[in-house]
């Protein structure tokens, strides 16, 4: 059996309704490159009826549902609450929803030992759940560059490569990449302001922008990128290669844990 990875959805109004969603590039991704079976996690389940309580997922349940936990990009930013800030006038994109399950399920898999990977917004909220702060407008930042992308050009132009990152020597990515440095693209307007306690760097931009960070004594595979592997990841090296590690992370779990429940079983 492949293993089950849990992908965070975005929750948005889209013609007069509520929709949970993921772009199908991260599904691809996590179907393909990681050889996984992808399954879509809702965020706080708003209710219909203004008398009924919203439907919170409980970490726990989806702990056991999954082998893994993917975090992919999104428009919308995690709320500068959550990191000790206040909003910008006027509020940038945020999704409250996703939050609520994406920020406790990041520390509670990372505790347990369950491979975690965090894409562009999940590189940021895992900063945030772990502790660290972000800067809203990396942009208007002294010294930084702009990252975003050229709304201008057409979608295979915005995701294409732009910029060098330096990876740090005998991390997992140098390792996987088995060079120094790795061509990216660019696609975020935010950034880590201040790195979570415990958290190594793994890439940085020219401009010191961290582009990839890992918590390294945690028990199992974690890594978080400011880039975006999942696009036509099967076109580039690095970024298959770190979907490769993920899904083989997910399948040592998942075996791990069938194994436990057979032992449990049998006493």
């Amino acid at each position: 059996m492949r293993p089950v990875i849990g992908i965070i959805s975005d929750v948005k109004a889209n013609g007069g309704q509520v929709v949970h969603g993921v772009t199908e590039k991260y599904v691809y991704s996590v179907a393909k490159g990681a050889q996984a079976l992808p399954v879509l996690l809702p965020g706080t389940v708003s209710a219909v009826d203004a008398d009924m309580a919203p439907e919170r997922l409980v970490v726990d349940e989806v702990l056991e549902l999954v082998d893994a936990i993917f975090l992919p990009g999104s428009p919308s930013n995690v709320a500068p609450h959550h990191y000790g800030d206040a909003p910008h006038d006027p509020p940038l994109p945020s999704d409250p929803h996703r939050d609520d399950l994406s920020l406790p399920l990041i520390k509670a898999a990372l505790e347990r030992g369950v491979p975690i990977f965090g894409v562009c917004r999940g590189f940021q909220e895992m900063n945030v759940a772990l502790g660290g702060t972000l800067f809203q407008k990396l942009y208007e930042q002294p010294g930084r560059f702009d990252h975003r992308e050229d709304t201008r050009l057409d979608i295979a132009m915005q995701y294409a490569p732009v910029h060098e990152v330096l990876l740090e020597p005998g991390g997992l990515l140098a390792g996987l990449a088995g060079a120094s440095t790795w061509r990216v693209n660019s696609l975020h307007g935010q950034g880590v302001a201040q790195l979570a306690p415990n958290a190594t760097v793994e890439a940085r931009a020219a401009d010191g922008t961290i582009e990839a960070f890992r918590i390294a004594d945690a028990p199992g595979f974690n890594l978080a990128i400011q880039w975006h592997p999942e696009w036509r990841f099967w076109d580039d090296r690095l970024s298959s290669a770190v979907f490769t590690a993920f899904g083989a992370a997910a399948r040592l779990h998942a075996e791990r844990r069938r194994g436990g429940r057979r032992l449990n079983a049998a006493e």
